[in-house]
């Protein structure tokens, strides 16, 4: 892709990663224009010293280069629809991924309406790659997939797998729209963590040395439960045994608890599992050994199946013997599984591992690749086990 021609916003972390994305289109002779996106969990919240920090290091990186930067805020809409999103889910007793929800409404969404579509290019740190196949027309596929003012065209964008399987982050970008793919840009997509690292060092970044962040990216350094507690409050419930039914302690509210959960439980005698959660009842089941049986799931629905392109993965109709290969993840890990499709009704499949899977949990999303796990069709929600 020519890039010499073309508008591109870049989005700045304070990072090292988004860092050395601004490097390496300065590197390539362009002079792109630097955001920062200010999110929080309530407009009117103080900033956290991680938060300051954050615009300190990419104030530093913008002006090392002579770009210009210009902080958005995206608190009320960041507000208004991913913390929104996660609460409700979570008090459902849901498994929700906010950071999924974040790059489809925030860093591709709110922004583009801001600032964005004043751009050609939306540049980020992600650790993914795109492909153009222009041979295929997009079918009409179960996505809202529309753009604004949208033209019409023939040109297909792939979300693809990075080279690095630790820091691929394709499942985090696996609900956006395929407008937003075509006017994203991954200058660091197609390189390993260390490399990038090297980098950043090499050329003397500010963010060099910091550590990747952690956890839900409007939390800063609060912590998860207590955030749950200030807007859900406690419930306590108890904590059953699945196979006996026996009542073997209490919890201070489902929410607080995910499937596949080991640690936190605080229950003597352990390893305790969390296998099942009665929502209605406020009961949280706990399965107890070393990976029991009853803590995997090989065989789930997933519904709302988003199509990032319009094309749809392999599938059959219940009626047809299982065939068609694809890989997926439910969670943000490298670990690759395989497994096969059976189409059950629009935007919704079973999904048949071809080996059990720990941890499943409704609510989270399960995304789809190829048999080769290269190319990303996109993401559907897990419903019930």
């Amino acid at each position: 892709m020519n890039l010499n021609d073309k508008r591109i916003a870049v989005l700045l972390s304070g990072g090292v990663d988004s860092s050395v994305v601004l490097y390496e289109l300065v590197r390539q002779g362009l002079q792109p224009d630097c955001f920062y996106i200010k999110i929080g969990p309530e407009e009117e919240e103080e900033w956290d010293c991680s938060s300051e920090e954050d615009l300190e290091m990419a104030t530093a990186v913008s002006h090392k280069y002579g770009c210009r930067l210009e902080v958005v805020d995206c608190h009320r809409e960041y507000w208004d629809q991913v913390t929104r999103y996660t609460m409700d889910k979570v008090r459902a007793g849901l498994t929700p991924n906010p950071d999924v929800m974040c790059n489809r409404l925030i860093k591709f969404g709110a922004f583009h309406e801001k600032r964005g579509h004043d751009y050609d290019l939306i540049a980020t740190g992600h650790y993914a790659t795109k492909e153009e196949d222009s041979s295929n027309l997009p079918c009409s596929g179960e996505a809202s997939n529309t753009r604004p003012k949208q033209r019409e065209t023939e040109r297909v964008f792939w979300l693809c797998t990075s080279p690095d399987p630790v820091k691929d982050q394709t499942d985090f970008l696996a609900q956006i729209y395929g407008w937003q793919l075509e006017k994203a840009l991954f200058p660091i997509g197609h390189m390993m963590k260390d490399e990038v690292r090297q980098i950043a060092e090499r050329e003397h970044l500010a963010p060099a040395h910091r550590r990747d962040s952690q956890g839900i990216c409007f939390l800063g350094k609060i912590d998860y439960n207590e955030y749950l507690r200030r807007y859900l409050g406690e419930l306590t419930g108890d904590v059953v045994e699945l196979e006996t039914g026996r009542i073997i302690g209490h919890h201070q509210g489902h929410w607080f608890h995910t499937i596949g959960q080991r640690k936190g439980l605080g229950l003597g005698g352990g390893p305790w599992f969390v296998v099942k959660k009665d929502i209605v009842q406020n009961i949280i089941y706990v399965s107890h050994g070393y990976d029991p049986q009853t803590a995997y799931c090989q065989h789930f629905p997933i519904r709302d199946f988003h199509s990032i392109n319009g094309q749809l993965p392999p599938a059959n109709s219940p009626s047809e013997q299982p065939s068609c290969a694809v890989t997926l993840k439910i969670r943000h890990t490298p670990e690759i599984l395989p497994a096969t499709l059976e189409r059950t009704g629009k935007g919704q499949y079973m999904v048949h591992a071809a080996a059990p899977i720990h941890g499943v949990a409704p609510g989270q999303f399960c995304v789809i690749y190829d048999a080769d796990h290269h190319r990303c069709y996109g993401s559907g929600e897990i419903t019930v086990r």
